[in-house]
């Protein structure tokens, strides 16, 4: 069979039948250029720590109280217990698809369709979510440090242009613009962090925030699991990068467990230092002011100095920048993945033909972006309250909704052989971790109301896509296996190192 070369697509479109396996032709990417440390340096900022710190710490006490550190730090176990399980599956099954592939080996390849759809849906969700954020604080940043004031679409715009570009680059490029950005986030807020418990706080250091009893029985204890697992959204996309790694059956393990284990313990330490920096009573009643969206460039000015604020406010931007970023390169890897299957145009499966890069599909996924901000600024939309908050919550529903089949997937594709692994990693831990994100995303559909602001039927607007696009797609995988047999058996197979 000849070998395409990487810039060539057989013709038809959608579901049209090919005489090419998977990964043949154009599907090309570049393969073993990403490291451990590449790819922790995507998935965690994709979770952009810092405004999860900086936004989601205050919120989460406001509305879920002092028991937000230990919250945060059962949904990162609950995450673990996960990943033990989907890294011992990430060695079997090596495809950019990451969930579509699991759920397809594991539940069946109708199942990996709709999860696949789920999965982009809640990525180009919560990617759009980002450019109102982000727009939103660099507009208060370059009015407030340089006194340039214009519109927040105007920098979201320009985020996009920027993400765009690099979306052309070579993987490791955007590795290597993340690993700065993060380090400078992640830097700043442990330098915080020292001079908190240097200065000691205005009360005794207190454990209020682990105590079960602030953690599982607190009132608010549905907000506290509904920010606690949107904290650690894109994590899974170890995964996607299997076919860009070196060594990925060692590789994505490591960076995931490194990946979560990290946001983990920092998520935890960071919420539990402001209890330190304000005092487990006086934290609560900062966060029940108006005030409580600066609580951490309060700390900052009180411990660090008013150099602080003003680098938290660059850095902040910087955040949302390098998660954008993380995600946009998510996202495209999806639409590329799906599109080389011939689930999506085929056109859309193109790489570049010297980054290697899915630039096709980048591309599309920019000016979709381009196309929402446009359509917020002509509504007027605020760019955090409703461009951001309500595409937010809508992704990390969808998202958690994957995550819960992935998990369940991979109690299936482990059923009749454990392929040599332990029972604790491909039954017990899989299971916890599958009923874990199945209360959360419980927890995120019953308690949605918190997370919006919105009336229940809006709020079912907003949720309705997950499980539509979910039976779309099995529906979808039905038909393929009834009209093109060969096409469906071709469906998420593995894809080889060349």
């Amino acid at each position: 069979m000849t070998q395409q070369t990487h810039d060539t697509i057989p013709p038809g479109g959608p579901g049209a039948p090919t005489s090419e396996p998977p990964g043949s032709g154009a599907g090309q990417l570049a393969r073993g250029r990403l490291r451990v440390w590449d790819i922790v340096f995507f998935v965690v900022s994709a979770a952009a720590p810092l405004t999860v710190v900086a936004s989601a710490a205050p919120t989460t006490l406001r509305l879920g109280g002092i028991g937000a550190a230990g919250a945060i730090l059962v949904c990162g176990v609950v995450l673990i217990l996960f990943a033990v399980g989907f890294t011992a599956m990430s060695r079997h099954v090596r495809n950019t698809g990451a969930f579509y592939a699991y759920a397809s080996r594991g539940l069946g390849k109708p199942a990996g369709i709709g999860t696949a759809l789920v999965t982009v849906f809640a990525y180009i969700a919560l990617s759009i979510s980002f450019y109102g954020f982000l727009g939103f604080f660099a507009s208060l940043t370059f009015t407030s440090l340089f006194g340039l004031d214009l519109p927040w679409p105007i920098w979201s715009l320009v985020a996009a242009g920027f993400v765009a570009f690099l979306g052309y680059r070579k993987v490791d490029v955007g590795a290597k613009v993340l690993a700065v950005l993060l380090t400078a986030e992640v830097g700043i807020l442990l330098v915080l962090s020292i001079a908190v418990l240097i200065g000691g706080g205005p009360e005794p250091w207190s454990a209020a925030p682990f105590a079960p009893e602030h953690v599982f029985l607190a009132p608010g204890v549905a907000v506290l699991f509904v920010i606690g697992f949107g904290a650690y959204i894109g994590f899974e996309g170890t995964a996607i990068y299997s076919e860009e790694a070196k060594d990925p059956a060692r590789t994505v393990p490591i960076a995931t467990y490194i990946a979560v284990g990290f946001l983990a313990v920092f998520y935890a330490f960071t919420f539990w230092v402001l209890t330190v920096a304000f005092g487990a009573q006086g934290v609560l009643e900062l966060a029940a002011t108006d005030d409580f969206t600066e609580m951490m460039f309060i700390a900052g000015d009180q411990y660090l100095g008013a150099w602080t604020a003003t680098v938290l406010q660059i850095l902040v931007v910087t955040s949302f920048f390098a998660c954008l970023l993380a995600f946009h390169n998510a996202s495209s890897r999806y639409v590329f993945s799906l599109s080389r299957e011939r689930l999506l145009p085929a056109p859309l499966a193109r790489t570049h033909p010297t980054s290697r890069a899915p630039y096709v599909a980048s591309t599309l996924l920019a000016g979709i972006a381009v196309v929402a901000i446009l359509i917020a600024w002509a509504a007027g939309a605020d760019p955090i309250l409703q461009l951001g908050i309500w595409a937010y919550g809508t992704g990390v529903a969808g998202l958690v909704f994957a995550q819960s089949v992935a998990a369940i997937a991979v109690i299936g594709f482990f059923a009749r052989d454990r392929r040599g692994h332990g029972l604790f990693r491909v039954v017990i831990a899989p299971v916890l971790g599958a009923a874990g994100l199945i209360t959360g995303f419980l927890l995120i559909v019953f308690n949605f109301e918190f997370v919006t602001g919105l009336d229940p039927v809006a709020n079912l607007i907003l949720l309705l896509p997950t499980p539509i696009l979910f039976i779309v797609g099995i529906v979808w995988g039905l038909v393929i296996r009834r009209r093109d047999p060969r096409q469906y058996e071709r469906l998420a197979e593995p894809i080889e190192a060349e």
